[in-house]
């Protein structure tokens, strides 16, 4: 007998993700100090769960010395950008336990995709950041259900064994119809479409790439911050993944129109 899928994790994850949504609709459309707060405190959490799981000793201080750094990051000159995200990194990581040169790159890929999210929403105003977030939330939710109701083919069994080709493809198609709902709104051509498909795919892969840093980790869920989601970097690792080539798409996009 066939067994259906299981939707235990449903109600805490519909539960947890209104309240995301409503705290960062709130965030999100006031911009600002508010959000740039929020993104730093964000930033923060997501090097403390990262820092136990590569065994730091001190995961709490390495998280504020990461929001603490890209604070001043964003608002010192651009020179100065990079050298205080690889001195925080620096500092941190070689306290790290294990696998230092792991934890190096998955630190410095949290601290730029952090920035990336303040530079798109500085720049590129509510209704873009609005519409590259609808896409990569559209996509894990078009990934959750067609994985679940479809199921078939795993998309990498090796390193992220609940995700199917069903519920990568499902993705795809909601995103598209998001960047399709939203070419009027932003007063840009078919292109919007194709370019919220590339947003969608490079979320697919922080997820895949944040499953397998936990894989080598040796942990299910980064914490238990939020439940039926696991940790914050659980529930960010697409925008990480797709916060970076929705800031070049408005580059190209929305500067011209």
């Amino acid at each position: 007998m066939t067994q259906g899928p299981n939707w235990q994790d449903l109600l805490p994850r519909v539960v947890s993700a209104i309240v995301l949504i409503v705290a960062g609709a709130i965030e999100i459309y006031f911009g600002g100090w508010l959000f740039l707060i929020t993104v730093c405190a964000v930033c923060g959490v997501m090097v403390w769960e990262a820092g136990r799981m590569f065994g730091a000793p001190r995961p709490r201080a390495d998280g504020l010395l990461a929001g603490s750094a890209l604070f001043v990051s964003i608002l010192a000159p651009p020179p100065l950008i990079f050298l205080m995200v690889l001195a925080s990194a620096f500092v941190t990581v070689t306290r790290a336990a294990r696998d230092k040169r792991v934890f190096f790159a998955f630190y410095v890929w949290i601290m730029i995709a952090c920035y990336t999210l303040v530079l798109l929403r500085d720049l590129g105003g509510f209704s873009w950041f609005l519409w590259a977030i609808a896409v990569i939330a559209a996509t894990d939710i078009g990934g959750y259900f067609a994985g679940r109701l479809i199921g078939g083919p795993k998309f990498w069994p090796a390193i992220s064994p609940k995700k199917t080709w069903s519920g990568t493809v499902a993705g795809w198609v909601i995103a598209a119809g998001v960047g399709g709902l939203m070419m009027a709104h932003l007063d840009v051509g078919a292109q919007l479409i194709a370019a919220s498909v590339l947003v969608s795919f490079a979320a697919q892969i922080g997820d895949i790439a944040e499953s397998a840093v936990k894989r080598r980790a040796g942990v299910k869920d980064s914490s238990s911050l939020i439940p039926g989601h696991g940790g914050v970097l659980d529930r960010f690792d697409g925008v990480m993944g797709g916060g970076f080539f929705a800031l070049g798409f408005w580059a190209a996009l929305g500067p011209a129109i």
